[in-house]
């Protein structure tokens, strides 16, 4: 008999290995949550899908890990901090170290242990998967959410309470906090066409991202109320890096030379813009106005000072700690929980 993980057949078909969870989800029909979930005793789970389950427990002589369950009997008093970006955007963008800092002190406060996972490839998804199956966190947070994103749902199909930082649509159902992106576009376009700019560019956001979808949409909707004509040639994708912003803002000198404002998705795609504006020999502000979004460090330190969109981050992170502390104290389901929108606020510098 082989004593890890794989299993064999024998010559009667059966298994000569120890079959894993997988194996049981797969004979039943099921997914590997729902299996957790049967073996850990849980209520949300049909009648017909605990009883295939149980069949396939029995047919296969699966062992539930016994650690695990004990794990799943009582809380761990850790929480999983999700985000699926690389160590370098981690520490280039003030973003992720002001969610950080919030959930900290709101998970120190309640004692609790702060995991913080990076999730970058397919393999440490699955692997992340295998750990939230082992009952190791009481609950997660997941940040940076991208449209086709299949953690959130993985998250709930293992049970556990789920509060994201931010939407996946419109329509999203898991609890989400968020900040009020549509009004900060809106926001920094009003104040370019308040002073005077006609020509208000925009370096978007990744638009896999609900976040610069809705930045775009306040965008759009801030030109309309300005009076302004619609031209499609302002609009240029980044990627809420630096780099992303340099090449936005070159294909916008090129295209439209005589912009004279540009409306930047982030602070840091807003340093990258500012870059290349000085490279074109282009003023800030006399020859072209900038305003960014974050009021981070880099907004403080450009030169001139950046002009930006203030979000609560730190409140954030804090609040989606509290969502989610909540929902595991009260044994729920925290997508039943009231998601909440923060406010905004345009900080104006010399930027503009």
């Amino acid at each position: 008999m082989r004593t890890h993980e794989g299993s064999t057949r024998g010559v009667n078909g059966r298994q000569s290995g120890r079959p894993t969870l997988e194996e049981v989800a797969a004979r039943a029909g099921v997914g590997r949550g729902t299996v957790s979930r049967v073996i850990n005793g849980s209520p949300r789970v049909s009648d017909q899908a605990r009883e295939a389950v149980h069949r396939a427990i029995e047919e296969l002589g699966y062992v539930p890990n016994q650690a695990a369950r004990a794990l799943a009997g009582s809380r761990t008093d850790a929480v999983a901090l999700v985000i699926p970006e690389t160590e370098a955007r981690l520490f280039a963008e003030p973003y992720f170290l002001d969610i950080i800092r919030g959930v900290s002190a709101e998970l120190g406060e309640a004692d609790k242990q702060l995991l913080l996972t990076l999730v970058r490839t397919e393999r440490e998804r699955r692997r992340f998967e295998q750990y939230l199956a082992a009952q190791r966190v009481d609950g997660v947070l997941l940040a940076s959410v991208h449209a086709d994103d299949p953690l959130p749902d993985l998250v709930r199909e293992l049970g556990l309470p789920l509060v994201l930082n931010g939407r996946r649509t419109a329509d999203e159902t898991a609890a989400y906090v968020d900040s009020d992106n549509a009004g900060a576009g809106r926001a920094a376009v009003a104040h370019l066409a308040g002073r005077g700019r006609r020509r208000i560019a925009t370096v978007t956001g990744p638009l896999d991202m609900y976040v610069a979808r809705a930045r775009l949409d306040g965008y759009r909707e801030g030109v309309v109320a300005a009076g302004l004509p619609a031209d499609e040639a302002l609009v240029a994708t980044g990627d809420f890096t630096e780099e992303g912003g340099r090449r936005a803002m070159r294909e916008l000198i090129e295209r439209v030379p005589d912009l004279d404002a540009v409306f930047a998705a982030s602070d840091v795609m807003a340093a990258g813009a500012r870059g290349v504006l000085r490279e074109a020999g282009r003023r800030v502000p006399d020859d072209v106005a900038l305003v960014g979004v974050d009021d981070s460090a880099v907004a403080r330190l450009m030169d001139p000072p950046l002009t930006s969109v203030r979000q609560p981050i730190e409140e954030m992170g804090r609040t989606m700690a509290r969502m989610l502390l909540h929902a595991v104290t009260a044994s729920a389901d925290a997508a039943g929980l009231p998601s909440q929108v923060l406010p905004t606020e345009l900080v104006v510098r010399d930027s503009s």
